[in-house]
C-alpha cells in the first residue's frame, strides 16, 4: 500500500512539473512574439549590421587591418546594442504587464509568480539569442567579404560571441530583478551601473585591499562578491587578434553565469511573490 502511495505521489509531482514547464514555455513564447513585434529591436540589429558594413570600408583604408577592425567594431557594437536590448526591454517585462493590468488575468489562472518571471526571462533570452545570431552572422559575412573567400576568423569569433550572449543573459536577469521592485527608469539606471561596475570588478577587489577603514574595505568586498564579474566574459580584443578562449575558461564562464542567473531569478521570485497587486 505504501509503495502504491509513493508511486502515486511521484506521478503527481511529475505531472505538476510537466504542467509548470508548459506554462513557462507558453509565457516565454508570448514574450518572444511580443518582443519580436517591437520595431526597436529590428532598428538596433540593423544599426549593428550597418556599423559592420561601415567597418569594411574603414578597414580598406587602414592598410591591412580590415579583419581586426571588423571584428573589434562589430563585436563591440553587438555588445553595446545587446546591452540596450537587455536593459530597456528587460526592465519593462514586468512593468508593462502591471501597467496594462494583464497581470491580473495571468495570475487568475493557475500560474505561479515564479513561473511568470522565468517565462518572461526565457522569452527575452530567446529574443536576444536570435538577435545575437543575426548580428554575429553579419560580422562573419563581412570577414568573408574582405577576405574574398573563406576566412578562419569568421568561425573563431563565435566563442567570443557566445560569451557576449552569456553576459547579456546575466544583465537581463539583473534588469528583471530590479523591475520587480522599482520603476523602469530606475531599474534601467541601476542595471547600467551594474554593467559598468561589473567590467571593473577586479578594481573593486584592489580598492578593498587598499582601504584603511574597515567599513570601506567590507563595502568594496561586498560589491566585488555581489556584483557579476563581467570582465571574465569580455573576449572581444583577443578575438580581433584571432585568439579563442580556452575550453576551461569558456566552461567556467558559462557555469558561473548559470549559477548567478539562478540566484538572481530566485531573488526576483522572492521579491515578486511578496508584491501586492490589489
Amino acid at each position: 500500500m505504501e509503495e502504491i502511495l509513493t508511486e502515486t505521489k511521484l506521478t503527481n509531482n511529475t505531472v505538476q512539473h510537466s504542467r509548470s514547464w508548459q506554462r513557462i514555455a507558453s509565457i516565454a513564447r508570448n514574450t518572444f512574439r511580443e518582443a519580436v513585434r517591437d520595431r526597436v529591436l529590428y532598428n538596433l540589429v540593423l544599426f549593428v549590421l550597418l556599423l559592420t558594413g561601415a567597418a569594411v570600408f574603414i578597414g580598406e583604408l587602414s592598410g591591412g587591418q580590415e579583419r581586426k577592425i571588423i571584428v573589434d567594431l562589430g563585436l563591440s557594437a553587438m555588445m553595446l546594442f545587446g546591452v540596450f536590448i537587455a536593459i530597456f526591454v528587460g526592465v519593462g517585462l514586468v512593468y508593462k504587464e502591471i501597467e496594462r493590468r494583464t497581470v491580473y488575468a495571468i495570475f487568475a489562472k493557475p500560474v505561479g509568480r515564479g513561473e511568470f518571471l522565468v517565462g518572461k526571462y526565457l522569452g527575452l533570452c530567446l529574443t536576444l539569442l536570435v538577435n545575437v545570431i543575426v548580428m554575429g552572422a553579419g560580422v562573419s559575412l563581412a570577414l568573408v567579404y574582405v577576405s574574398r573567400g573563406w576566412d578562419p576568423l569568421a568561425l573563431s569569433i563565435w566563442p567570443a560571441i557566445l560569451l557576449i550572449y552569456v553576459e547579456l543573459m546575466i544583465l537581463t536577469g539583473i534588469a528583471l530583478l530590479f523591475s520587480c521592485f522599482s520603476s523602469p527608469a530606475l531599474s534601467a539606471l541601476l542595471t547600467f551601473f551594474v554593467f559598468i561596475i561589473g567590467h571593473f570588478s577586479a578594481d573593486l577587489k584592489g580598492l578593498a585591499s587598499s582601504m584603511s577603514g574597515t567599513a570601506g574595505r567590507w563595502l568594496f568586498k561586498a560589491l566585488y562578491y555581489l556584483l557579476p564579474n563581467l570582465a571574465n566574459l569580455s573576449f572581444i580584443t583577443p578575438a580581433a587578434h584571432g585568439q579563442m578562449p580556452a575550453a576551461a575558461h569558456l566552461g567556467a564562464a558559462i557555469l558561473y553565469a548559470l549559477i548567478y542567473i539562478a540566484v538572481i531569478l530566485a531573488a526576483a521570485t522572492l521579491i515578486f511573490s511578496r508584491r501586492n497587486f490589489k
